[in-house]
């Protein structure tokens, strides 16, 4: 095989492949024409041509129901030789309007690696002697074998042209919904929050959305702005977290000139400026209890007051808090203002940590693989049973935060095309020990070991299994397939195991 043959497996255009590939053979064979044809749907569609009058057979297509050579080779899936004018499978019509006709035709069928066949090569002699064409058994042994390793690299470059056009098709859709809220899951808990917001939308109320950090607040709060009246008006961040108390008062209300050293121009607050739209305030707990004041005064009366300023001026602004703490306790510390509280709870909403909506991380893991792989311009890897399984089964304290992180960490490190258990780190792996991902897993004392086996041996046998059963379903947010597959038993006996320990989610063993 020649270098301009092997030349022919490192091109990945499509277009450019077909031509190579059909030349290549023409030269091998010492002859002018020859077709590339392809199975699409009920049709054979000639998809390359070269030699003369090309440009009337290119872009043709063949029904498959009429018999043709291409097609008995592709439905035959072996190569053939055929006469042209005694060989009934020739479809002549097609050569009607041709100057030169066929006389000899060599047809090669072009296979996917499964040894599907997708298309068909024909070789075409023209001369009226039928003599141009190399038919020795041995070299079109040789011939098969070449035709055979070009389908295929032709096949991969089909298959990456599609794989490409797809990226550019999600990079697209990408760039055109990035300013837009993504909200991805199913399970009923999470559900039952999206209806609230839905209904929360609908008014002007203001809003308060609890949940563990990386639950997604912000994203739920832009859906309430999106999806209200205010939509076309500005939505506005704050995180009362991330800045001093000084600086967050003037960040919020704004100053005027002169009101304070460094104040050399008048700035407009957050509140002035979302004018009309809505305020997100994020860590609402961490605000300071100061500041806490000037809050009330633009929930009660529509007002703020700028630093250095002598009037109050009037706002319409929507406010949509959160935070990931315990406000009704620090109410009881005196580290939240009451009064600020009802008035910010009017419409609350409770954001369920990922392991109560185990159901949902299939589904957000797809995501997020879809989308880095997008980003970074990359072919999308899939994951395999067992690494999502232990997905599934982890906790995440970091809720989908930590979830997007962990897969943007192995689609730099996974190297094969799938994400296997082995490359999940070790702490998602090992959910059911207390495990430190940054650290070495701690180890139970002996005291905790004794007390664990004089406790195991405490129970009867069908109790045993009843808590082993139970155990199974919590840790699976009462997934019965996810359980019975930890289990290592198939669903149908786990299912019948909990009938007979008359086990069900309602009781109060779930509690």
């Amino acid at each position: 095989m020649n270098r301009s043959n092997l030349d022919l497996f490192k091109e990945l255009n499509p277009g450019t492949l077909l031509k190579k590939f059909l030349n290549s053979l023409l030269k091998i064979q010492n002859v002018q024409r020859g077709s590339i044809w392809i199975k699409k749907n009920d049709t054979y569609m000639c998809v390359e041509a070269a030699g003369a009058e090309t440009d009337q057979i290119k872009g043709v297509s063949l029904d498959v129901q009429h018999p043709s050579i291409v097609g008995w080779v592709i439905e035959n899936k072996k190569m053939t030789v055929a006469e042209t004018k005694s060989d009934r499978r020739h479809y002549k019509e097609v050569e009607d309007k041709f100057v030169v006709k066929s006389s000899l035709i060599l047809c090669f069928p072009l296979f996917f690696r499964d040894k599907k066949v997708y298309g068909a090569v024909q070789i075409i002699d023209t001369t009226p002697e039928k003599s141009s064409l190399n038919l020795d058994k041995g070299y079109l042994e040789q011939l098969q074998n070449l035709v055979d390793i070009c389908s295929i690299a032709l096949s991969n470059a089909i298959l990456y042209s599609n794989e490409k056009k797809m990226t550019q098709s999600l990079k697209t859709a990408l760039k055109e919904v990035k300013h837009e809220s993504v909200i991805i899951g199913q399970s009923h808990s999470f559900q039952k929050c999206l209806d609230l917001v839905k209904s929360y939308a609908d008014t002007e109320f203001h809003v308060l959305i609890t949940g563990e950090s990386g639950t997604g607040k912000e994203l739920i709060a832009e859906k309430i702005h999106k999806s209200s009246i205010r939509k076309d008006k500005p939505f506005l961040v704050q995180n009362c977290s991330a800045i001093p108390e000084t600086l967050l008062e003037s960040e919020l209300f704004g100053y005027k000139k002169g009101a304070f050293t460094g104040a050399t121009r008048d700035k407009i607050g957050l509140f002035e400026a979302a004018d009309g739209g809505t305020v997100f305030l994020d860590e609402i707990g961490d605000m300071p209890m100061s500041i806490q004041a000037s809050l009330l005064r633009v929930l009660q009366q529509n007002e703020i007051k700028p630093l250095g300023e002598t009037r109050v001026r009037h706002i319409d602004v929507r406010i949509v808090a959160a935070t990931n703490k315990e406000i009704k306790q620090m109410i009881a510390e005196n580290s939240f203002r009451q009064d600020l509280f009802y008035r910010l709870s009017v419409l609350p909403v409770h954001l369920p940590p990922l392991r109560e909506r185990r159901e949902d991380i299939p589904l957000l893991v797809k995501y997020f693989l879809e989308k880095e792989s997008v980003k970074a311009g990359i072919f999308e890897k899939k994951i395999s049973a067992d690494a999502m399984q232990s997905m599934v089964s982890y906790s995440w304290p970091g809720n989908i935060r930590e979830l997007e992180n962990l897969i943007r960490y192995l689609m730099v490190t996974a190297e094969d095309e799938y994400i296997e258990l082995l490359n999940v780190p070790l702490h998602v792996r090992n959910q059911d020990t207390n495990i430190d991902p940054f650290g070495d897993p701690s180890v139970s004392s002996k005291d905790d070991a004794n007390d664990f086996v004089i406790n195991l041996c405490s129970m009867t046998w069908p109790q045993l299994e009843k808590e082993y059963v139970i155990s199974l379903l919590k840790k699976n947010n009462w997934n019965i397939t996810w359980a019975a597959k930890t289990s290592g038993i198939n669903r149908s006996t786990f299912a019948s195991r909990m009938r007979k320990l008359k086990i069900t989610r309602d009781r109060q063993d779930f509690d």
